[in-house]
């Protein structure tokens, strides 16, 4: 061995030897949560190299570098290999059909979306159960016949195209539709004549994280775009320098209009709003996915006009609701970490001039429309949504009825519109549709589901735990009614805790048929998520980001203490920024949990950064060219604390081939690290999807077969012997 590699070598065991502290890892004795017993899955080798780079005087060997190139060959065979293995252990679950078989009957019910009004029409969405796609729907009045505006469907045999995004002029003639093939971010933009039901000429591309935005004439629209990528590494190569552009109807992409880009500030994004009066453009400017924009606007009646700041930093959000004449109306947490409403009056747009509408309340604002001049505001009260109308002034009128625990949404209709409608969900009420009449105050069923099951069978209570340093976190346990608490109940536990996004009631057959299978379905609050507001978000980033999972760790402890479950029934799972959540947890207390999936996560808190958008993530996570993030991102990523001779959780990794949103390289050698790992036989599989992606858009069909092998996966992890019960026999 050469002195340098020699010298390497050393550097890098040390790393490894004073992280381990850090994470509280058991080492080769059995857990509670696992036996331990057996000999450990036959996994396709994985060739190791000698990779290693300098963060700040500190080595870190990365061994299986060459699996973050997914066109090799070498990383093609090794997939074609590690699903081999997978799909081998599925195959012996006994209950893996009869769950697939349940599943689809669950699955088979019709689903709408909030319909809105635009140029004198309605549109919505609806999926008639099993249909791989929800299609896109168009109706003149309430009473008329729907008819078929647009049908992903037909797009791709296998339903892989999905509809990524959808606007319909003002006038109500075209619609701006765009869609992503195989789950990818990218999506390609056309404009279909609502009448005919024909599509135009006009065709955009390399579209990817844009709003859009008609002009009132209905003749064009705004939307954000990219450079062209480079075919070969376009679902891998950061995205850069987004711009912001008009596109005339009936025009080539390339005679596109560049209204706002800033070559000086590679990381902004720009999303555009035009007011309903057609008057402003509006232009908010994101860094990454902080929730702190710089707001423009444009006067569409000037025609010289030019792009002008309204505000010009980055120090908090600014979520446009609506406009009367030249006083806009914005949601914000500037001075109010829970938000309010203010008024900014373009002629004097200074901030001492702004004027508060609605304070900021105990509750925590989530968003507010216009309609009907009032406002129409959504919170969160613990996680549970509340939803209060004002007049223009701030003054209280009345609070929406709402039928439980649960989330609302939709409430898309102008300042003008007498009428909305929104949907209402929990953990065991499908998501049914409500058009409230604002001249009465009178909210309706206008389409509610029927389903195979009985919600009365189950319950849903909140709980409120004490994490490690003492903050109080919510979480919902979900269940059939009367389980015994004596310890013995298998327990799947789910969270996120990050981005501030926030964990709400909602309904998923998938769920419903896991507690069918006798098992208790839990969601956890946990801090890095918007539940109460931006203080509760910043309190789970950056240098506190091991609060997020001393909080899972906390809801886990409380479950096992108050004999909901035991280490040896419970699982944890979550995806994306919950797939670190899971790796975090199950590197740090192995000993606490039977099984983990970790899906489509960010395991690599050292890379993450380097790959299509995740430099964005850098304002949640840091990052590890800061030598203070460095140190704190070590500690837990995922990756780098898997210790050799461990015995950790049954482990299911899921990925797929076209994520462009967290790369798969993240989950491979994620999976080539735990396999070479992992004490005794727990197994460590990695199911790798093809023609998908993070999760948008993905078919009905894949998403059964998904969870069919995720609840099969647990019933073998968690000894559940007894098949589910298949309510009306075959499909």
């Amino acid at each position: 061995m050469h002195i340098r590699s020699a010298i390497r070598a050393i550097r890098v065991t040390t790393l490894a030897a004073a992280t381990a502290g850090a994470c509280a890892v058991i080492g080769a004795a059995p857990a509670s949560g696992q036996t331990c017993a057996g000999t450990p899955l036959a996994y396709p080798v994985a060739r190791k190299v000698d990779q290693a780079d300098d963060y700040h005087g500190t080595l870190v060997a990365d061994p299986y570098r060459w699996l973050e190139d997914a066109n090799s060959a070498e990383t093609k065979a090794w997939v074609d290999a590690e699903n081999k293995v997978t799909q081998a252990w599925l195959a012996q679950i006994p209950q893996r059909e009869g769950i697939r078989r349940r599943l689809t009957q669950l699955w088979n019910f019709e689903r709408y979306s909030t319909p809105y009004k635009e140029g004198g029409r309605y549109f919505y969405s609806r999926n008639d159960g099993l249909q791989n796609q929800a299609v896109l729907y168009t109706m003149k009045s309430l009473g008329d016949t729907p008819r078929v505006l647009l049908d992903p469907n037909t797009l791709a045999a296998d339903g892989t195209v999905a509809l990524a995004g959808a606007a319909v002029s003002p006038d109500g003639k075209l619609l701006a539709y765009g869609t992503a093939a195989s789950g990818s971010d990218w999506n390609e933009w056309k404009v279909r004549d609502i009448e005919t039901g024909k599509d135009l000429d006009d065709h955009l591309k390399w579209v990817k994280f844009s709003s859009t935005a008609w002009t009132r004439d209905g003749k064009g629209f705004f939307y954000s775009r990219y450079d062209e990528p480079k075919e070969a590494t376009k679902l891998a190569d950061v995205n850069y320098y987004q711009k912001l552009y008009y596109h005339r109807v009936g025009t080539a992409q390339d005679a596109d209009v560049l209204v706002y880009d800033r070559p000086d500030q590679k990381e902004w994004g720009f999303q555009a709003t035009t007011t309903d009066d057609g008057r402003y453009l509006l232009v908010t400017a994101t860094k990454g996915t902080a929730h702190k924009y710089r707001v423009f606007y444009k006067d569409l009646s000037k025609p010289d006009g030019k792009v002008q700041a309204l505000v010009d930093n980055f120090d908090a959000a600014y979520d446009f609701i609506d406009n009367v004449g030249p006083v806009l109306y914005f949601a914000t947490d500037r001075k109010a970490p829970k938000k309010r409403i203010v008024a900014i009056d373009l002629r004097r747009p200074q901030e001492t001039n702004w004027k508060t509408i609605v304070p900021e309340a105990q509750q925590t604002l989530v968003s507010s429309h216009m309609i009907d001049n009032k406002l129409v505001n959504e919170y969160l009260a613990d996680a549970r949504a509340v939803v209060k109308v004002t007049d223009l002034k701030g003054k209280a009128l009345r609070e929406i009825a709402l039928p439980g625990i649960g989330t609302v949404s939709g409430f898309n209709a102008k300042r003008t519109d007498t009428e909305a409608f929104y949907s209402f969900t929990g953990f065991t009420t499908p998501s049914t549709i409500y058009r409230v009449d604002f001249k009465s105050g009178a909210s309706s069923v206008f389409r509610q589901p029927k389903l195979q099951f009985d919600p009365a069978a189950y319950e849903t209570r909140q709980q409120f735990f004490t994490s490690r340093d003492g903050t109080r976190v919510p979480m919902f346990i979900v269940s059939k009614k009367g389980i015994k608490l004596d310890g013995n109940n298998p327990t799947y536990l789910y969270g996120y805790g990050g981005f501030n996004i926030s964990m709400t009631p909602a309904f998923s057959p998938a769920n419903l048929a896991w507690m069918e299978m006798g098992g208790v379905y839990v969601s956890a609050n946990l801090r890095g998520g918007g539940e109460y507001g931006e203080a509760w978000h910043e309190a789970g980033t950056k240098l506190h980001k091991q609060n997020v999972f001393d909080d899972f760790i906390g809801a886990a402890q409380w479950l096992i203490d108050n004999k909901v479950t035991s280490p040896s029934k419970l699982a944890i799972g979550g995806g994306s920024n919950g797939g670190l959540l899971v790796g975090a947890a199950m590197t740090q207390r192995p000993d606490l949990f039977a099984a983990a999936i970790p899906q489509v996560g960010v395991m690599d808190m050292l890379r993450f950064h380097k790959f299509t958008i995740g430099w964005a993530w850098t304002s949640d996570y840091g990052s590890s060219d800061n030598a203070d993030e460095f140190k704190a991102l070590v500690k837990y990523s995922p990756l780098h604390n898997i210790k050799p001779g461990t015995c950790y959780p049954a482990t299911m990794i899921t990925t797929a081939d076209h994520d462009d949103r967290v790369v798969p390289a993240h989950s491979f050698k994620f999976a080539a690290t735990a396999q070479a790992a992992q004490a005794g036989g727990n197994p460590v599989i990695i199911r790798i999807d093809t023609k998908a992606g993070h999760g948008a858009g993905k078919p009905t069909g894949k998403q059964i077969e998904e969870v069919a092998d995720r609840w099969g996966f647990l019933a073998r992890a968690l000894r559940m012997d007894e098949a589910p019960a298949v309510a009306g026999g075959a499909e």
